[in-house]
């Protein structure tokens, strides 16, 4: 699996405003919008395009569109939904599944209530957005799902992560036979008792839409 930390100064100041304790949701939102933009632009350096021929007002030449078949983009409910504008925004022609994913803050183990993605994902490279990567079992989880659907190449796209989660999806994948790459804004210091990063930002969902 391969690791990218996304080391650049304008995403470090959006992801300083973020973990404030006294940004709004407006705010939060907003941020969070700018921020997997940011990242997004990092984690599709590899997307797979195909050459076509056009005429400028010039001349003709050729150039480079996505490829066949098109990406699919896939938000991890609720918390990943705040992170689809700002992905979108960068692939418009991307397709878009859910799935709906929820943390037992006991056991700490993820189940799936709702899917909404393609039966079949043969030959498709795939996008998942998750804000946090804490224990890696929500994302794990989602990854599999993916792999067997046919997905044969996906990459994470996380605002933060913990060592704890790498070392857990590195773990779950390393035989997976398929490219895995996470994008990451943070590589914060560890998960606390309760399965939260440190020094992270709280609760994703909670800052995004409220609790509920």
């Amino acid at each position: 699996m391969k690791v990218h930390v996304a080391n650049h100064p304008l995403i470090s100041h959006k992801l300083t405003i973020l973990r404030d304790e006294k940004t709004d949701s407006p705010t939060f939102r907003l941020l969070v919008e700018e921020l997997v933009t940011l990242l997004a632009y990092e984690a599709t350096r590899d997307v797979r395009t195909t050459s076509i021929s056009i005429k400028t007002p010039v001349t003709a030449t050729t150039g480079l569109v996505l490829a066949e078949p098109r990406p699919v983009v896939v938000p991890i409910l609720r918390a990943g939904l705040g992170m689809l504008e700002g992905m979108t925004k960068l692939l418009p022609t991307a397709q878009v599944g859910f799935l709906g994913m929820v943390r037992n803050e006991e056991t700490l183990q993820a189940s799936t209530y709702a899917n909404r993605l393609p039966e079949n994902l043969s030959g498709r490279q795939c996008f998942v957005l998750d804000p946090m990567l804490a224990t890696g079992g929500t994302l794990a989880m989602a990854i599999n799902y993916l792999i067997e659907r046919g997905a044969n190449e996906i990459t994470a796209i996380c605002l933060l992560a913990a060592p704890e989660g790498i070392k857990a999806l590195e773990d779950e994948f390393k035989d997976a036979g398929i490219p895995i790459t996470l994008v990451t804004g943070s590589l914060d210091e560890k998960l606390n008792e309760k399965g939260y990063i440190v020094p992270g930002l709280g609760d994703a969902g909670d800052r995004l839409y409220g609790v509920v």
